[in-house]
């Protein structure tokens, strides 16, 4: 008798696990069209350090890159037509999910180049280009949730493109991304056009927010505690706050979808913007492999496991609906950050979070960027 696969489980719960994880191995071989039948995996999310992983000493791009030098193309031209393809090969197995899901899954996301984070122009460009070369209803545009990025998520909702809002860490950010998507939809709905096909995920961040704040707490008692209550109260935040945060962030989805204008919305065939769980790979060896997962089960939401998670979550998940569980508690922790004897400002690590995270994702592009260079320059010796 097999054991049973908890992955399959979630599902019931009204939650998709998609996968954090994207490379040409995956698609060639087969592995990426079993895990949908066997694994239950509904979609894909890559970034730059997934393609920085994924192409560099892998001899599988070699001949792409090959034909890519014989054409002349930039150095631009051949990353983008590695990623490109990898992209609408997934989205093409995918599409059966896509279709059967009523466009509820399916998607592959890709980001916009890192670099132009702060440019609202220029994500919108591109988020346009990309849409339109990628060619595939299933794609899904990453652009990062930052002020700048929240004006070209309202605009390319507007254009009727598939959006996946990243690097969310603060509740405010969640919120604000929610109404960028809300204005999208009424732009569409101004003129005319219809928003039933239109598909977007909020992917608040989750493991970054407790490795920050457990640092901070680490860094207190080093020092030494100056009472065994202040310790104690230390202590019981450990760990605790993305799960909580992010049990806050589903309250507030819980008023947009309530609102008056969402509702409108809904009658001409809006899909709800679902808050997709990200960062969910447990970096406290102290902490369970699968807390990330397990806490934060419910309806309307997505959860971007990376492999190791998706491993570990198939053997011993147990799943429940918890979104919705000890959400007093929840508020209680955020709120005792203020605590004198805690004093940890949450407004700051979060944009300390976000800052960091757009680093995270230009210095693999740029890595990546610089060993595909060095890589065209060796195949090129021997065209």
């Amino acid at each position: 008798m097999t054991a049973a696969n908890h992955l399959l489980e979630i599902k019931d719960y009204g939650q998709s696990i998609w996968m954090d994880n994207l490379n040409r191995d995956l698609i060639q071989s087969g592995e990426l069209k079993r895990m949908i039948d066997t694994e239950g995996l509904r979609g894909i999310t890559s970034n730059p350090a997934i393609f920085e992983k994924a192409i560099v000493g892998n001899k599988i791009y070699d001949e792409d890159i090959e034909a890519g030098i014989r054409a002349g193309k930039s150095l631009m031209d051949i990353y983008e037509s590695l990623v490109f393809k990898d992209i609408r090969d997934a989205c093409d197995i995918f599409l059966p999910v896509y279709e059967e899901s009523g466009g509820l899954d399916g998607y592959i996301s890709i980001e916009v180049p890192p670099t132009i984070a702060d440019n609202t122009e220029s994500t919108i460009a591109e988020a346009r280009r990309y849409y339109k070369e990628i060619g595939r209803p299933n794609v899904m545009i990453k652009i990062p949730g930052t002020t700048e990025g929240l004006p070209a998520v309202e605009q390319v909702i507007a254009d009727g493109i598939n959006v996946n809002v990243t690097l969310l860490f603060s509740v405010q950010s969640y919120i604000n991304t929610a109404w960028a998507y809300v204005r999208g939809l009424e732009q569409r709905v101004e003129k005319g056009e219809d928003i039933s096909k239109i598909a977007s995920v909020a992917s608040f961040f989750l493991s970054r927010i407790d490795s920050n704040i457990d640092d901070r707490i680490d860094a207190i008692l080093a020092k030494g505690a100056d009472q065994i209550a202040q310790e104690a109260k230390l202590r019981a935040i450990k760990g605790k706050v993305a799960i909580a945060n992010a049990k806050v962030a589903y309250q507030e989805y819980k008023k947009v979808i309530g609102h008056d204008r969402w509702l409108a919305l809904k009658e001409k065939g809006a899909n709800v913007q679902r808050l997709l769980w990200a960062s969910t790979g447990t970096k406290n060896p102290d902490y369970s492999d699968v807390m990330y997962v397990d806490e934060l089960v419910g309806p309307d939401t997505v959860n971007t496991l990376p492999p190791a998670t998706i491993k570990a979550c198939e053997d011993h998940c147990n799943a429940a609906s918890r979104i919705e569980t000890d959400v007093e508690e929840a508020y209680n922790l955020i709120n005792s950050l203020k605590d004198p004897d805690v004093d940890i400002n949450l407004a700051e690590v979060m944009n300390e979070l976000l800052v960091d995270g757009i680093d995270k994702f230009i210095k693999p592009f740029e890595s990546l960027m610089s060993s595909l260079q060095e890589k065209v320059d060796r195949l090129a010796t021997v065209q």
